[in-house]
């Protein structure tokens, strides 16, 4: 069972599509055999994964799909990947610094900025992006860059 992180499940997880699995850095090539849905979920079966033991052996991996097969979202919509490295300013202009995650559900998101500042992905916060030029811009509420521990 997957836990997706994605608004398209039944694009993702269709026959035939094809999956990463693992650590970016050495994620593993799977094509879906078959794939089901259970409260929600996607129970997939993968080419190659034959066994009660292949399977465990997956457990807990992390899941991606190929960058070919990501299809455009709409405005006011980003992939998580295309938001880390973006500079992060305020309003007046202030650098905060850099986006090295997205966390959170999709409901609830946040940035991290120099992994350690916690920005809110909701509209009045973050105010502007512009991934082509790798800035976002936030209009935080007062008092909430003072919450993070390191600012302090």
């Amino acid at each position: 069972m997957v836990n997706p992180e994605t608004d398209s499940m039944e694009d993702r997880f269709r026959e035939g599509q094809t999956l990463l699995v693992g650590p970016p850095e050495d994620a593993r090539e799977y094509e879906i055999r078959d794939v089901r849905f259970q409260q929600g979920r996607p129970i997939v079966g993968l080419n190659g994964v034959e066994t009660s033991n292949d399977a465990e052996a997956l457990a807990g991996s992390e899941v991606w799909v190929l960058e070919s097969q990501v299809a455009p979202l709409s405005e006011g919509t980003y992939y998580r990947h295309d938001l880390v490295g973006c500079e992060v300013r305020d309003a007046q202009g202030t650098r905060l610094g850099h986006v090295t995650a997205v966390e959170g559900s999709l409901d609830r998101s946040y940035l991290v900025v120099d992994e350690h500042v916690m920005i809110p992905l909701v509209g009045g916060i973050v105010v502007a992006v512009d991934i082509a030029g790798k800035r976002v811009t936030i209009d935080p509420p007062e008092g909430l860059i003072d919450l993070n521990p390191s600012r302090k």
